[in-house]
C-alpha cells in the first residue's frame, strides 16, 4: 500500500474553509488594532494638571506602540493564512518543506498556515 503524498480535493476544500474562516476573524481584529493605535484623541486630559496628562501621553504612546506590533503580527499571520490559500490552488499545501512528507491532518487543522511537520519542526 503507497504512502499518501497530497490530501484530495475533498480535503483541502475543508481547509480552505478553515482558512477563509481564519482569514474573516484575522482582518476584523487586525482593523480594531489599527483604529486603537490611529485613534488619537487625548481622552480630555487637556484641562488636568500637566503631570497627568504627561502619564496619560506616555500611557497612550506605550499602548499605540503594543498595538503596533500586535498589527504587524496579524498581517504577518493574515500574509501566512493567504499563502496558505496558493499552496491549496497550487496542490502543494500541507507538503512539509523539509521532509516532503504530507503534514498531519491534527495540525493542519490547528495550524492551518503550517509548512512544517512537526517532525521537521522538532528538529529545528
Amino acid at each position: 500500500m503507497s504512502k499518501k503524498n497530497k490530501y484530495t480535493q475533498k480535503e483541502l476544500l475543508e481547509f480552505k474553509k478553515i482558512i477563509n474562516e481564519k482569514i474573516s476573524r484575522a482582518e476584523a481584529d487586525l482593523k480594531t488594532l489599527k483604529s486603537a493605535y490611529s485613534n488619537d484623541s487625548d481622552n480630555g486630559t487637556e484641562d488636568t494638571s500637566p503631570t497627568f496628562k504627561a502619564f496619560e501621553e506616555s500611557s497612550s504612546t506605550l499602548s499605540k506602540e503594543e498595538n503596533m506590533k500586535l498589527a504587524e503580527r496579524q498581517e504577518k499571520f493574515i500574509r501566512n493564512l493567504k499563502n496558505a490559500l496558493i499552496r491549496i490552488e497550487n496542490q502543494t499545501y500541507g507538503v512539509c518543506r523539509v521532509t516532503g512528507n504530507l503534514i498531519s491532518k491534527e495540525r493542519l487543522m490547528l495550524v492551518p498556515h503550517a509548512t512544517l511537520s512537526i517532525e521537521a519542526k522538532n528538529s529545528q
